[in-house]
C-alpha cells in the first residue's frame, strides 16, 4: 500500500488534534471541578446524579414545608400560652365570685371582671398570623372562626379543615387547630360529669359535684335529670343515654333536706343540699352531652352576677348553682386547652425529629453527587501529565514527518 506525504502530515496532524482535545478536556474537569464535562463522558452516572439532583430538591422542599410547619405551630403556640394565663384569670375570678360574703356590688365588679376577661378570650380566639390569615379558622384562613352579634352572644363559625402541610414523602402534619376543638369542647375521651339548675328554679336546693363510684356502672354514660315534685318533697331522676333517647329512671324518691347524696344508681352519685322546691328540676350531664362554649359559659355566670342575691336565700342559691356549673366547664375547657397545646408541643418536636432526618438524607445526597461528579484531581493532574507528554511526543513525530519526502534523501 502506499503512503502518499499528504496522508503522512494529514495523519500526524489529527494525532495532534486529539491530544490538544483530551489536554483541553482535563483542563475543563479540573478548572470547574466536575468529572463529567458532557453526559457523554460516563452516561451511567450522569443519569444517577439527575435522579439523586431531583430527590434532593424534593427534600429542601420538605424541609421548607417544615419551616413553614414550624413558624404556623410556633405562632399558635404563643397565642394559647396567652389563652392558658386568661383561662387561669377567670377560674381565680370564678373562685372569689363563689365567696358568700360578697355584695352585689363586688359580684358586679367581678361580672365586668369577667366580660373583659371575655372580651380578651374572643381576640385570642379570633388571632391571625404574620399573612392576616386567622389562626383557629381551618382551611377558611379569610373567615373568623367566632362572631358576637349585637347582644354580644358569640358562636363558633361554620368552618372545617385542618391545614395540612407535607412535612416528609409519607406524612402531613396539621398546622393548626380549629377553633371549635379548643374553645368549645372537653378532652377528647373525657368521662366525667357537669351538674347544673335550671334557671327557672325557685328553691334553695344546690346540686354539687358527681361521682363515679364504679367505673363499669350500668349507668355511666347516662344523663340524669332530678325533678322535684310533691309534698312531702320527693324526686325523680330521669335517665337518658347519649342520644337524647329514655334510659330508664329511679323514684320516686323522698327527699331528704340537707346536705346529702342523690344516688343515680349503676356506679354514679352526686352531692345535693338545700331546700328544693316542687317543680325545680337539675341535670348531671355528660361532658360530651353538654355544650361547652367557653363563651356561652361566661355570658351565663356573668348574667348570673349582676342579678342581685343579696338577702334572698333563693338567689343565692341560684348564683351559686350558676357559679358552680361555671367552674365545672371552665376546668373542662382549660383542661382540653393544655391538651391541644401539649399537641402543638408533640407536633414540633416531630418536626424537629424529621429536620434530623432530613438534614441527614441531605448529607447523603450530597456525598453521592460529589462522588458521581466531582472530580479527582489527583487523578486529574496525573492525566494532565500524561496528556502533556503526549501531546509533545505527537507534535515531534510531526516535526519528524515534515522533515521527510521524496526529494529529501540526506545527500546533495
Amino acid at each position: 500500500m502506499r503512503i502518499s506525504s499528504n496522508q503522512l502530515f494529514q495523519t500526524g496532524l489529527n494525532a495532534i488534534n486529539n491530544q490538544q482535545a483530551g489536554l483541553m478536556h482535563v483542563y475543563q474537569q479540573i478548572s470547574s471541578g466536575q468529572r463529567m464535562v458532557t453526559p457523554a463522558d460516563d452516561p451511567l452516572a450522569a443519569s444517577q446524579a439527575i435522579n439523586i439532583s431531583q430527590s434532593q430538591s424534593i427534600n429542601k422542599q420538605f424541609a421548607a414545608n417544615r419551616q413553614v410547619a414550624t413558624n404556623s405551630l410556633g405562632t399558635e403556640d404563643n397565642v394559647l400560652a396567652s389563652v392558658t394565663t386568661q383561662m387561669q384569670s377567670i377560674k381565680a375570678s370564678l373562685v372569689q365570685a363563689g365567696n358568700g360574703a360578697l355584695s352585689d356590688v363586688d359580684r358586679n365588679t367581678l361580672a365586668e371582671t369577667l366580660s373583659n376577661a371575655k372580651s380578651s378570650l374572643l381576640a385570642l380566639a379570633n388571632s391571625t398570623d404574620d399573612n392576616g390569615q386567622y389562626i383557629f379558622s381551618g382551611w377558611q384562613g379569610t373567615q373568623a372562626p367566632f362572631v358576637a352579634d349585637a347582644a354580644g352572644t358569640v358562636s363558633a363559625t361554620a368552618v372545617s379543615g385542618q391545614r395540612l402541610v407535607q412535612v416528609d414523602p409519607t406524612s402531613q402534619m396539621s398546622t393548626s387547630d380549629l377553633g371549635t376543638d379548643i374553645f368549645s369542647r372537653a378532652t377528647p375521651g373525657t368521662q366525667g360529669y357537669l351538674t347544673a339548675a335550671l334557671p327557672t328554679n325557685t328553691g334553695t336546693g344546690q346540686i354539687g359535684t358527681p361521682t363515679v363510684t364504679d367505673p363499669a356502672g350500668s349507668s355511666v354514660g347516662k344523663n340524669f335529670s332530678i325533678s322535684f315534685s310533691g309534698s312531702p318533697l320527693q324526686y325523680t331522676i330521669a335517665m337518658t343515654d347519649s342520644l337524647g333517647a329514655p334510659a330508664g329512671s329511679v323514684g320516686p324518691v323522698a327527699y331528704q333536706a340537707g346536705s346529702t347524696v342523690l344516688d343515680m344508681t349503676g356506679g354514679v352519685q352526686v352531692q345535693f343540699s338545700g331546700q328544693p322546691n316542687a317543680g325545680d328540676t337539675f341535670t348531671v350531664n355528660t361532658t360530651a352531652s353538654t355544650n361547652l362554649n367557653v363563651f356561652g359559659t361566661l355570658d351565663s355566670v356573668i348574667a348570673a352576677l349582676k342579678s342581685p342575691a343579696g338577702g334572698n336565700a333563693a338567689a343565692s342559691a341560684k348564683l351559686t348553682n350558676a357559679v358552680s356549673t361555671a367552674m365545672q366547664k371552665i376546668s373542662v375547657n382549660y383542661d382540653n386547652i393544655l391538651t391541644v397545646r401539649a399537641s402543638v408541643g408533640t407536633r414540633l418536636n416531630q418536626i424537629d425529629a424529621l429536620n434530623a432526618n432530613g438534614t441527614s438524607r441531605d448529607l447523603g445526597y450530597t456525598a453521592q453527587l460529589t462522588q458521581l461528579e466531582s472530580v479527582d484531581y489527583y487523578s486529574a493532574s496525573s492525566e494532565l501529565q500524561l496528556r502533556q507528554s503526549a501531546l509533545d511526543a505527537a507534535s515531534l513525530a510531526f516535526k519528524k514527518i515534515q522533515g521527510n519526502s521524496l526529494f529529501n534523501s540526506g545527500t546533495s
